[in-house]
């Protein structure tokens, strides 16, 4: 029992379900992480892979195996027709508009510099909870579509 003096000891109970509200925030603050670090790549003159685990099954042994794959990620950018890059934030499919008209659903920005600080200005806006809003709309637009 002396070794167990040395720790802390609490009464703990795990929350049953997250707050859908920090489930979206965090999804789309990952998605956003991952548009940073393709954007640095590209700067670099690099590819940026990331990798999953998959699982299929033999269908000769029925046995399961697990191997690696590319995890694709699209830019979220391109080049428009005055040679400005205009990024566009995405929950899902769904773009997210900054006005509250909907309007607005792109940044404009001139080099790939501007590019990666815009992203980490709106992961950090998202992190702190200001597009909750919009990620709300965003979602429930693509739930909508699975009621069909």
């Amino acid at each position: 029992m002396s070794m167990l003096a040395n720790l802390k000891l609490v009464t703990s109970k795990r929350e049953q379900g997250t707050n859908p509200v920090l489930h979206r925030r965090n999804k789309l603050s990952i998605k956003i992480n991952d548009q940073i670090l393709l954007a640095e790549a590209k700067r670099d003159g690099r590819t940026y892979a990331p990798t999953r685990l998959k699982t299929s099954t033999n269908q000769v042994t029925g046995e399961r195996q697990t191997f690696e794959s590319a995890k694709m990620i699209r830019e979220w950018w391109y080049i428009n027709g005055a040679g400005k890059i205009n990024l566009v934030i995405k929950y899902g499919s769904k773009p997210i508009a900054f006005d509250s008209k909907g309007t607005k659903n792109a940044i404009e920005v001139g080099t790939g510099e501007e590019l990666i600080a815009a992203l980490k200005t709106i992961k950090a806006a998202v992190d702190a909870g200001e597009l909750d809003t919009q990620i709300e709309s965003a979602s429930t637009a693509i739930r909508a579509r699975f009621d069909k």
